[in-house]
């Protein structure tokens, strides 16, 4: 019989060099995030592995740059200054009409506090069912992290809900204190809702019960302690963020009074009197009468 000794060297001998011809095909490891070069990432996926990559070259939008919101631009500043400054602070669903300034007033957020700490990571709603590798990730370290879900919605029976719910308030381990999960949604309970689910209600004495399926959607957006809700611009206020970003083009007094009618007929088109169309607008105009103000040396 065989030395058990030896027949150990031998099967060690085989398994490394079964290990030499598998490494090839491996993926290649996930690299490092380097934390002093950006304060922005996205998560990635390569194969099965993800990681964060840095963002180069973030939005520039600053908190000035957002009019009409005021009142939604206060709060959330406020919750976000809380927690750059280790104080408590919530989790926060921002949900409305589209092109209202959702998503401009996190990235406007970012280059606020990015001096004091605070960092994006911003992450895909297909990629949330590795939220909790990334809370793993950034776990302990000094910086102040904002997981960025943009536009986000689900699908019944999808997975990624359930990972969100995980790491909003549903796990024995609580979620880090320098984590905190932003959400922009352009539904209040980020899923479809339907007539018969409310069928489902029930009357107990004077109270209305919903019913399960109702319940489960609500069970997320309850998860967000703060809630944000943003409304279609009126035609003052449209025409507002229009002068602004025109002003920021270089463009005059006179010309951005010259502009509102084209700014209106311009959202009639577009069917929509948001700040993206705002901006979109202004971008369109100001770069159409570029050589008219060069010309006149304005």
């Amino acid at each position: 019989m065989n030395d058990p000794t030896e027949q150990l060297a031998r099967f060690l001998t085989r398994a490394e060099m079964l290990l030499e011809r598998i490494e090839p095909l491996l993926p290649p490891a996930s690299p490092a995030p380097d934390w002093n070069s950006a304060v922005a990432f996205r998560w990635r996926k390569r194969g099965k592995a993800g990681f964060l990559q840095a963002i180069n070259r973030p939005s520039t939008i600053r908190l000035e740059d957002l009019h009409d919101i005021d009142e939604q631009k206060t709060r959330i500043d406020i919750n976000t200054r809380q927690f750059i400054c280790a104080q408590p602070a919530n989790n926060v669903l921002l949900t409305g009409t589209r092109g209202s300034g959702k998503s401009s007033l996190i990235k406007a957020l970012l280059n606020e506090y990015a001096p004091k700490g605070l960092r994006v990571i911003e992450v895909e709603k297909g990629e949330l069912i590795d939220l909790p590798d990334i809370v793993e990730l950034v776990e302990g370290r000094p910086e102040r992290f904002i997981i960025f879900c943009d536009d986000l919605s689900f699908d019944a029976g999808d997975a990624t809900f359930k990972a969100l719910k995980v790491v909003l308030d549903g796990s024995m381990s609580s979620a880090p204190d320098n984590v905190l999960i932003y959400a922009t949604s352009n539904r209040r309970h980020l899923m479809p809702e339907y007539f018969e689910e409310n069928l489902e209600s029930k009357r107990v004495g004077d109270e209305i019960h919903p019913g399960e399926a109702v319940e489960e959607k609500i069970s997320l957006s309850e998860r967000f302690g703060l809630w944000l809700s943003f409304y279609p611009f009126d035609q003052e206020a449209y025409l507002n963020i229009v002068a602004h970003w025109l002003k920021s083009f270089g463009c005059s007094a006179r010309e951005i009074a010259g502009a509102e009618r084209d700014a209106l007929n311009w959202a009639l088109l577009r069917g929509s009197r948001s700040g993206r169309v705002a901006w979109q607008f202004a971008k369109d105009w100001a770069g159409t009468h570029a050589p008219a103000r060069v010309k006149r040396g304005i």
